[in-house]
């Protein structure tokens, strides 16, 4: 893997695309963070601000049917129209019933007064622990500090939202388009209960071209489906997920919809959630290495197939022990085929065909060593071909680890 942000073989800088200071924000953005005293020690809750009245904004949530408090809150705001979020790690607000939601509405409501905003032009996003109280009054306090301290820089605000991540994910991109140069930022968590439909995960997205709000959730939305959507740790839905996307305007460069400029921000920001996703999947929760498994075949097969191979604690298992075991490939393949399906696939690792029509290819002992040493890299390739045409699917995904089973038996959930 190389150096910088797009560290990743599997994510391609865009051409018009260059890296800059990670903790930096597009201009008309501030942000936050302070030691509100949710978490026993550490910056624990943030506020990131869009300082430009036509912003407009996008959102995507968990599809988790128990949602914490901070989701519910947030679906009933003016989601095209969002100016600010309030975060805060150390306690998820999920299962505290009307209280939680008094919780999550109060701090909407503190912030928005701070920010001299409507309530529902702020989102509200909590992560940590479930089932336990938030302290309000903690939370509003570090609400009132954090207005306070804002800044042109989100360094802080990336590490207020962290649970068991082992460091911030961020990033800052200038993209060029045809009509200038305009700032997309991002900055996310996320190691653990995560499943490709979104994680435990928050990503804030920000850029300074001004945005209509259509086609900012246009982008959002096919972004978000190629990115978080296609991303496993465990295959346990988060109650939390929540992904907000801001568009300031700050640069005076207007990006039309259905342009050669939408196709140019929509390729920076699709490998730009893209490259933090995997970045998730990286640092799962006593992770080593990181899988992809692409599936191709009939349109209707090709999603469960890829999610069943993802998910499987055998294949998990085998990619961390750098275990060439396809049998456990073919397994979960089979297993999530329709019933009576003919078995005739073809699974290549790391380019080196293993399965031909469904039966192990012979393979001699030099041979057998080189897949060895494929699969003991810190990324793993898996492609699949199954029967049918005109569908293809991508997942990626973590080993599992005895590390994984420690963590998560010592963690109160």
């Amino acid at each position: 893997m190389s150096e910088g942000f797009f560290r990743s073989r599997w994510i391609e800088r865009p051409e018009h695309v260059s890296e800059g200071d990670p903790g930096a924000l597009p201009l008309g953005f501030r942000a936050a963070a302070v030691a509100a005293g949710i978490k026993p020690k550490g910056l624990d809750l943030g506020l990131l601000v869009s300082d430009e009245p036509d912003t407009t904004s996008a959102a995507r949530f968990t599809t988790n049917a128990r949602v914490g408090a901070p989701v519910m809150v947030s679906r009933q705001a003016d989601l095209q129209g969002l100016r600010a979020v309030v975060a805060n790690s150390g306690g998820s607000n999920v299962g505290d019933g009307q209280r939680g939601l008094d919780t999550a509405t109060a701090m909407q409501a503190r912030a928005a007064e701070r920010l001299g905003f409507e309530p529902v032009q702020v989102g509200v996003a909590s992560t940590g622990i479930i089932g336990q109280e938030l302290p309000r009054d903690t939370a509003l306090a570090g609400i009132d500090a954090a207005a306070g301290e804002l800044s042109e820089g989100a360094g802080g605000f990336s590490e207020a939202i962290l649970t068991s991540d082992s460091a911030p994910k961020r990033a800052c991109l200038d993209v060029e388009l045809s009509s200038g140069r305009v700032r997309l930022a991002a900055q996310a968590k996320g190691a653990g209960m995560i499943s490709p439909h979104f994680a435990t995960m928050f990503c804030f997205v920000q850029t300074d071209a001004r945005v209509d709000a259509d086609t900012l959730d246009l982008l959002a939305g096919v972004c978000v489906k190629r990115s978080f959507d296609r991303i496993s740790v465990d295959g346990q839905l988060s109650t939390s997920d929540t992904v907000f996307v801001f568009a300031g305007g700050r640069s005076g460069v207007t990006v039309e919809p259905q342009s050669e400029d939408e196709l140019r921000l929509g390729e920076a920001l699709d490998a730009l959630l893209r490259q933090l996703a995997v970045d998730m999947v990286a640092d799962g929760e006593g992770c080593e290495r990181v899988g992809r498994i692409v599936v191709r075949g009939a349109m209707e097969t090709v999603e469960p197939v890829a999610r069943a191979v993802a998910d499987s604690p055998l294949v998990k298992t085998a990619l961390h022990g750098g275990d060439p075991n396809f049998g456990r490939i073919l397994q979960a393949t089979g297993a999530a085929m329709p019933l009576g399906s003919h078995f005739v696939v073809d699974l290549e690792i790391e380019g080196r065909q293993v399965v031909s029509a469904g039966d192990a290819v012979d393979l001699d002992e030099s041979e057998q060593r080189d897949l060895e040493a494929a699969v003991s890299g810190a990324e793993v390739d898996f492609a699949l071909t199954l029967p049918g045409e005109g569908g293809e699917a991508e997942v990626f995904f973590s080993d599992l680890s005895e590390a994984y089973v420690s963590f998560n038996a010592k963690y109160t959930s």
